[in-house]
């Protein structure tokens, strides 16, 4: 695997983690300790992932994220502590999969792999910000549902295909960014209409 392939997968693993940090590393576990997932030789790096202790707490962090992320209100709170954590995991996810061994190299990495993560958790807290004015549950189901899918089908495809994993990484920025904008856009508006409405 060349150095733009393993770019690319810490990259989207990073940016991933920005939504499903549990279920990244529980996903990734359990596909490279049944054999589904054959890592690269220059990954290996991530063999602590297939350990049945990280497995365990990652797939119980993943159901109570599963479970908190499609309640109403409940999901913004679980956001907050997350900003940090979230952010850390990426980080050490790209670290783990560039396995540097200049410390300077190290270091870059880690910030960029913080970045995309916070990038993504950013986008996803601030989606979350917005849909939460609606007044129904549904939508907030949905969207959960949502970056559930795109979680699973973006791991699965960084994982198995490493080749295209810049390709996914750069729509995944894309993707953060737009729904920033978007979600920014909205509460700006709201907190106008709010405004007025007072």
């Amino acid at each position: 695997m060349g150095a733009v392939e393993l770019v690319g997968v810490a990259a989207s693993l990073s940016f991933l983690a920005g939504w499903r940090l549990y279920a990244c590393i529980a996903a990734a576990g359990l596909a490279m300790r049944f054999g589904v997932i054959d890592l690269p030789q220059k990954i290996q790096a991530l063999d602590a992932l297939a350990n049945p202790w990280v497995i365990g707490v990652a797939a119980l962090g993943a159901i109570a994220e599963l479970v908190a992320d499609k309640v109403m209100w409940f999901d913004s709170l679980w956001d907050g502590p997350h900003t940090l954590i979230r952010p850390l995991g990426g980080a050490l996810l790209a670290l783990a999969i560039v396995d540097a061994s200049d410390p300077a190299w190290q270091v870059v990495v880690f910030m960029l792999g913080g970045g995309a993560a916070l990038l993504s958790h950013g986008a996803k807290a601030s989606a979350r910000a917005a849909v939460n004015t609606s007044p129904e549950p549904v939508s907030n189901m949905a969207v959960s549902s949502i970056e559930d899918v795109v979680t699973a089908g973006g791991l699965w495809l960084v994982l198995s295909q490493p080749h295209i994993a810049i390709a996914v990484a750069v729509v995944l920025l894309a993707c953060a960014i737009g729904v920033i904008y978007l979600s920014w856009r909205m509460l700006t508006r709201l907190k106008r209409w709010w405004s007025s409405e007072l």
